[in-house]
């Protein structure tokens, strides 16, 4: 479980920073990624709202650290989450909408994300999300 907890606070750690990035400075933020014409004012509010899903994952991802075995929810929607952004990314480049040295990270990480998911995944819990029989704290059998 020691590979899962890491990967899920570095998750954590790089949605923490996203959505406080955004939320705080959602302008600055997407001019530093070099997100050109400048978008309207309005569309702050989306850097909001999406700033808030990052600060929501943030919390999901530590909460998922402290008892990976329960937290199979959060981890397959992070997954999810993951594999949608990398695609949209990998969407944008082919199309030149996005240049990759203003958007690196995203070509990468979710790949990365998505493989240590996956590999250190819990294996204990049911399609149902509940825990299996692997999940019971030691002690407690």
């Amino acid at each position: 479980m020691r590979g899962l907890r890491i990967t899920l606070i570095t998750i954590g750690i790089v949605q923490l920073f996203f959505g406080v990035v955004f939320l705080v400075a959602p302008s600055a933020t997407a001019s530093l990624l070099g997100l050109r014409p400048a978008a309207p004012a309005w569309a702050n509010w989306l850097f909001a709202m999406m700033a808030g899903r990052f600060l929501g994952y943030a919390f999901g991802m530590f909460a998922a650290a402290r008892k990976p075995a329960l937290a199979r929810p959060w981890i397959d929607t992070m997954i999810v989450i993951q594999a949608i952004d990398w695609l949209a990314t990998i969407g944008y480049l082919a199309t030149g909408h996005l240049a990759l040295q203003k958007v690196p990270t995203a070509a990468f990480l979710p790949v990365l994300f998505i493989a240590g998911l996956l590999w250190f995944r819990p294996r204990g819990a049911s399609r149902s999300g509940s825990p299996g029989p692997d999940a019971v704290p030691a002690g407690r059998r």
